[in-house]
């Protein structure tokens, strides 16, 4: 797994690599030596969880007696040195009962103080010390359900799928943890309904999942796992996991509801010219329901009617500094849960399933749906993915109906399947339909190829297209290790009349043939570095219709890891771009017609993320088309306490064409406020500025948790102008874009 997939799996920090601990007083032995876990083996056999012969009381005070008759997991230390001597002592115990899957960690410390608790915020990991288990409830070898918590209790949760080369940290699910502190470490108690894992039953009384649990150390970097897992993989690939046995439990089949009502302000500028200065201002309400029903062990229906998502974090600002549209990623719970199985990318960035065309306008700007539907789970060996959803008409956008339906089953190995995704977008007079097959094969050792082809069909294509015009096609070949050599060497083509309108595509007419390789070399007796590792890339995109290159980059570089979880890199790039037609750099700097070949350096350093104070530095320099670009983005965080993080985001960018006298400076700066009083409240502030569009964006979101799903919301949106111009009799345009104030309550039940 390159260093390229691994940025593109992380959009969240890549940070978010968490970890584990061992045993209490009443419990502990000598870790060093042998224990009762050794009796688990370290084979490769599936291990028998043990079954809760008593109640737990889920306090983050692991004494039950229930856990002595449990018999703790023995572990590994991944990082920083493979199979090195543990610091700190760590025992880790998991069971289930009838309902739930259980984990106690006992975590000493022989520095209490030094325990990072950076932060009380819901899903927000930040350098605290922390565990986490994952679980691959169907032991399909490919996807799994990522449980983390902190020393202060506080829970996060993601899906892992592609065998870890995609994260989702939007999604959430419903389960408990429990934390507590002493001056001998902190221990921990997490619960997981077996509702929220699914799974199947084989026999009739055996269920088989795969699992990983992992402790952190955090201002040291110390990480230890189960499984012992080589470093040559991501410990959170599902493929890399142990098979453990449950027997004779059953997943329940729940259902739960979650109306909603809220209540909105709304003021906006009135667009027509005789009304400039002026605002109109409208209270509305709203009500709406999701619901969720379990049709079996591993398959949920979830149904929503007048879907909203209010409470959902604003998008990061981007900049566009190339002619091709940017991708921004999908927030909304609603389309969270099985996301991996609709993950279907098909090269230089594409696409065939993109959710946020979805109830979003390419502006970013809502479309109400009205109903919705979606099927995930699976049914024998076959994966299954069904999604429908209506959105009713605004403005110029009719209403519109989209369809996905996905499907996959596992063939030849473990590692390997084969699929088929087909997407629709219906509006009227107009009908889009795209489908395609592909196929990922475990061909030998680390070594996978995979196979892609998609076609579409739109009333807008000529009939005399061809069937190659209105396709497209991916293929790679993957060694996928972090240890010696891993390459990737991938090919994909575009026709011109290929139009996935459900999906993500970039550009159009192309076909690209990619290299990338690393070499990574494990520095165990080095003080500082954890790994280093030199590597190269070739990326070539030819135009269809002349044979032209039309995008090129080739580079080779210099990373390194180190013992203490930070890194950075150093990257010499070459470019060539051939611009058909002129466009604008930061809405300023116009870029002609013609080709270029230019180059720049990069050099990017991040500090360790359990540091209170920290931040990462990206810098680069150079030639830009027939200009010259600098740059620097710099991302620093200050945990003040576990109750205040202040976090931001600079990114500067000067442009000059000097022989054209034309240029531009853009300023892109962000500022992120996280608070939390306790585990239920807790408020987060995003305020960002771009000066290419000349305005500043509040997004405001405080929030009370009653309990998992049930939630009051307070959220202020409002977007303001710094370049006010002025219209009739020298009025000047309204300060304030657009402003809205809304409150919102959930409340999740089961009626069952």
């Amino acid at each position: 797994m390159n260093r390229w997939l691994r940025r593109a799996a992380t959009g969240l920090p890549w940070v978010l690599v968490l970890g584990l601990g061992r045993p209490e007083a009443a419990l502990a032995q000598d870790w060093a030596g042998t224990s009762r876990g050794d009796a688990l083996g370290r084979g490769d056999a599936a291990v028998e969880l043990a079954r809760l012969t008593g109640e737990i009381r889920l306090d983050g005070t692991p004494d039950e007696a229930a856990w002595r008759e449990v018999d703790p997991l023995p572990l590994t230390m991944y990082a920083p040195v493979f199979r090195g001597r543990p610091t700190q002592r760590t025992e880790i115990r998991v069971a289930y009962d009838d309902g739930h899957l259980y984990a106690a960690g006992w975590f000493f410390d022989d520095d209490p103080a030094g325990i990072r608790v950076n932060s009380l915020y819901r899903d927000r990991w930040n350098g605290d010390d922390a565990f986490a288990m994952y679980v691959d409830a169907f032991n399909d070898k490919q996807n799994s359900k990522w449980f983390g918590t902190t020393a202060a209790g506080m829970r996060f949760d993601l899906l892992v799928s592609d065998d870890g080369l995609t994260l989702n940290d939007s999604w959430d699910a419903f389960w408990d943890a429990e934390s507590t502190r002493t001056d001998e470490g902190w221990f921990t108690e997490v619960r997981i309904p077996f509702s929220t894992l699914g799974f199947q039953v084989e026999d009739g009384e055996e269920v088989l999942m795969g699992l990983t649990v992992t402790r952190l150390v955090s201002r040291s970097g110390e990480r230890v796992t189960f499984p012992e897992i080589d470093p040559a993989f991501q410990f959170r690939q599902p493929s890399v996991a142990r098979e453990v046995v449950l027997r004779e439990v059953e997943s329940s089949r729940p259902v739960y509801i979650t109306p909603y009502a809220l209540t909105s302000l709304d003021r906006r500028p009135l667009p027509q010219p005789s009304t400039v200065g002026r605002t109109d201002s409208e209270v509305t309400g709203d009500i709406g329901l999701d619901l969720r029903y379990a049709l079996s062990g591993n398959m949920n229906l979830d149904l929503t009617v007048n879907t909203d998502f209010a409470q959902v974090e604003a998008d990061e600002e981007q900049v566009n500094l190339d002619r091709f549209p940017l991708f921004f990623p999908e927030k909304r719970r609603f389309f969270q849960e099985g996301s991996g199985l609709f993950e279907y990318a098909t090269g230089a960035g594409s696409r065939l399933f993109h959710s946020r065309r979805i109830g979003l306008t390419d502006d970013r700007e809502t479309v109400p749906v009205i109903a919705g539907a979606r099927l995930v789970g699976r049914s024998g060996e076959w994966d299954i993915g069904i999604l429908d959803m209506q959105t009713s008409a605004v403005e110029t956008t009719p209403t519109e109906n989209f369809g996905v339906a996905r499907v996959r089953r596992r063939v030849l190995n473990e590692n390997s399947f084969l699929g088929a995704l087909v997407t629709s977008r219906a509006r009227a007079g107009r009908h889009n339909v795209a489908g395609g097959v592909d196929g990922l094969f475990r061909v030998v050792g680390e070594n996978y190829l995979t196979v892609k082809w998609v076609t579409s069909t739109d009333e807008r294509v000529a009939p005399t297209s061809s069937l190659l015009d209105q396709s497209i096609y991916y293929a790679s070949w993957q060694k996928r290790t972090n240890r010696g050599l891993a390459f990737t060497v991938s090919t994909s083509r575009s026709g011109v009349d290929y139009r996935p309108e459900v999906g993500f595509l970039p550009r159009h007419d192309y076909w690209t043939l990619n290299s990338v390789a690393d070499w990574y070399f494990f520095t165990d007796s080095h003080p500082y570095f954890r790994r280093v590792w030199p590597g190269a890339l070739a990326f070539s995109t030819f135009r269809n219709s002349d044979g032209v290159l039309e995008s090129g980059q080739y580079a080779v570089w210099l990373q390194w890891d180190t013992k203490r979880g930070g890194g950075g890199w150093i990257e010499p790039k070459v470019f060539r771009e051939d611009v058909v037609a002129p466009f604008l750099v930061g809405g300023e700097a116009p870029v002609p017609a013609g080709s270029y070949t230019f180059a720049d350096l990069q050099i990017v350093w991040n500090m360790p993320p359990g540091a209170r104070l920290r931040t990462g530095i990206d810098a680069r320099a150079g030639t830009y088309f027939d200009g010259t670009r600098q740059q620097v983005r710099l991302t620093p965080t200050w945990n003040v306490s576990p109750h205040l993080e202040l976090g931001g985001e600079y990114l500067f960018s000067r442009i000059r064409f000097a022989e054209r006298g034309e240029g531009t400076d853009i300023h892109v700066p962000a500022l992120r406020i996280r608070t939390a009083l306790d585990a239920r409240a807790s408020g987060n502030a995003l305020i960002q500025y771009n000066s290419t569009t000349d305005r500043i964006d509040f997004n405001i979101r405080l929030r009370y948790n009653f309990s998992e799903g049930t939630d009051l919301w307070l959220v202020y949106n409002e977007g303001l102008d710094t370049d006010r111009g002025t219209g009739p009799e020298d009025v000047r345009s309204p300060l304030s874009l657009s402003r809205s104030v809304i409150l919102k309550y959930t409340h999740t039940f089961s009626p069952s």
